[in-house]
């Protein structure tokens, strides 16, 4: 009799395991617990409890089953018990001698072997158990059955797989070649759209392609014919008081055209004058922005016409350099965008990138002057030769590179150290006239302020409106904002006072000391023009003092009410 000791926590399986351990069986040998009656015990951990004198047998019955129906050949004993054949050899050996002491719930008693149980050899083999073991060895071949075809049929799966794989690659090689397809249409409708118009950003720019008329590139308004009798011309001769902001753009364009007239020394040069169509060419090819548009083009080359015949430099200059400054002046902002180079440099357009940061938008317009001028029908120096137009490219390209005003300090500079003593009757000094056309067209370029307030001003405010959108654009693009810029920090008066003061009357002052004569045209401007804005300034200050005293005694009524308010409430609870 054995003891086994298991706990409550123990799950059947276990149990049964350990029954198996303890009477020598194999484990996961199927078995069945029996008390002395021979009665079926559940074996689980709530089994009933026994003792010595009640231990429980375990008997195998998967071993039984497989022995059943064998008999020996001799003949049982009629009072013979028919359980006895029926036992394995390994439970008949089980029997131990008794131990002393309790047994526990658990305890089981091996059934003695009993020799006559075994088969001796040469005994016959009941039919029921050949029937069974035929049995099992269909089993047993049905199982290797299965298992030959699971064999074949992962081969077929394999195969089906790998015949799955290789068309996937090939879909997938057309897949790609698909895509690589798409995107080279792509970018063919792109270049074909990049060619056949602007897109939707203003700073990004196309070229026209070689032998094609220029023609508008945007919405240009357009204007009726004017015919060439007296007009707005005949005030623009030596006077830089004119309001071309005022007039319809074909009296702009017609003034242009006649300032070619006046200057003897444009026909002597060869300059081929074909009516009215080089400037409807530059006209198209000026923006509609608000200060940088067709009407500065012809402000600044009325002021330099202007200048040219006060001075009286078409005694003085070549006729190459006279037309080198007209035409410069004309063409000095060409297709302007409406953004100035720090804007270009910072978001890094398309001008930006072409031109390595280098005055981009200045570079820009001479491109465009060029091309426009490529074309037979708008080549007004096309009487020129090869030698003359190679002289008249490169003084424009320095004309209008000179208008970048990143390169101010730096002009002046330099003219201002060859200036001394300048003559135009030393031959010597005749080198610097260079110089003097640079100091010239920038003058023009920002000469509103030396015309009368009623033509200047809506100038200032066509100008600040531009700065304002393009800070606007900055700021939406988390670019940085220049302050003079900002509508949210200057106004006309700090904005003007400052340029007149450091930029405007220097600049001026240098070609007076050049040429006497420009001196009492530009002063009294100048001069009228600071008064207006610096009262204009003690008028905002005053205003904005006002407000902070509005705001400050605003806020203090407030406050007052508030503790007014307070008060009443804590005098009403402590009435309550």
């Amino acid at each position: 009799v054995l003891q086994v000791i298991f706990s409550k926590y123990c799950n059947s399986s276990d149990i049964m395991d350990l029954f198996c351990i303890a009477t020598g069986l194999p484990r996961n040998t199927t078995i069945s617990l029996l008390t002395t009656d021979d009665a079926m015990v559940s074996i689980d951990p709530t089994m009933p409890a026994n003792s010595e004198r009640t231990p429980y047998k375990v008997r195998p019955v998967a071993i039984k089953q497989l022995s059943a129906g064998a008999e020996d050949k001799r003949t049982t004993s009629p009072g013979q018990s028919a359980e006895r054949p029926l036992r394995d050899r390994r439970v008949v050996g089980l029997e131990q001698p008794q131990r002393e002491g309790a047994f526990e719930s658990g305890q089981v008693e091996p059934r003695p072997r009993e020799p006559q149980d075994c088969c001796q050899e040469g005994q016959h083999v009941p039919p029921e158990r050949e029937e069974l073991i035929q049995s099992v060895l269909a089993q047993v071949a049905e199982q290797f059955s299965r298992a030959f075809k699971i064999n074949e049929l992962k081969a077929e799966v394999a195969n089906h797989l790998a015949v799955l794989e290789k068309r996937v690659e090939l879909e997938g090689l057309k897949v790609v070649e698909i895509e690589k397809c798409k995107s080279d249409i792509k970018k063919m409708r792109e270049e074909l759209a990049a060619r056949s118009s602007r897109t939707s950003c203003p700073c990004k720019y196309s070229f026209l392609d070689n032998h094609k008329k220029l023609t508008p590139r945007r919405d240009v308004p357009t204007y009726p014919k004017v015919r060439r009798d007296s007009g707005p011309e005949e005030a623009v001769a030596v006077s830089p008081a004119p309001r071309p902001a005022l007039w319809p753009c074909s009296q702009t364009l017609l003034c242009a055209h006649s300032h070619q007239q006046p200057l003897p020394a444009l026909d002597a040069a060869g300059y081929s004058k074909t009516p009215c169509l080089p400037q409807l060419c530059v006209h198209d090819n000026y923006r509609n922005n608000p200060f940088h548009n067709f009407r500065h083009c012809f402000c600044v080359a009325q002021m330099m016409y202007s200048m040219v015949w006060l001075c009286g430099l078409q005694e003085k200059f070549s006729q190459t350099d006279i037309l080198i400054l007209m035409t410069a002046a004309i063409c000095h902002d060409l297709d302007h965008p409406g953004y100035n180079n720090t804007y270009q440099i910072n978001a890094r357009t398309e001008l930006a990138v072409r031109y390595n940061d280098i005055s981009p938008l200045e570079n820009h317009h001479c491109a465009v002057a060029f091309q426009i001028l490529a074309e037979p029908e708008c080549n007004i120096f096309s009487n020129i030769p090869p030698d003359g137009f190679k002289q008249i490219r490169q003084g424009m390209i320095t004309l209008i590179l000179a208008t970048d005003m990143a390169r101010h300090a730096e002009i002046m500079d330099s003219f201002k150290e060859k200036m001394e003593n300048f003559d135009y009757s030393n031959e010597e000094h005749m080198t610097l006239v260079s110089g003097l056309k640079m100091i010239l067209i920038k003058c023009c370029d920002i000469s509103n302020e030396v015309r009368p307030m009623e033509v200047a001003e809506p100038w200032v405010d066509c100008l600040l409106e531009e700065y304002f959108m393009q800070s606007d654009r900055e700021k939406s693009e988390g670019l940085p904002v220049a302050p003079f810029m900002d509508r949210d920090k200057v106004t006309k008066a700090t904005a003007q006072i400052g340029f007149i003061k450091f930029v405007l009357i220097p600049m001026f002052e240098t070609v007076t000391k050049v040429s006497n004569c420009i001196h009492m045209h530009t002063q009294v401007g100048t001069c009228t023009h600071t008064d207006r804005y610096e009262e204009l300034k003690r008028i905002d200050d005053a205003m904005k003092e006002l407000q902070k005293k509005t705001d400050s005694l605003t806020s203090g009524a407030t406050e007052k009410s508030r503790e007014r308010s307070r008060d009443v409430k804590h005098s009403e609870g402590n009435a309550v």
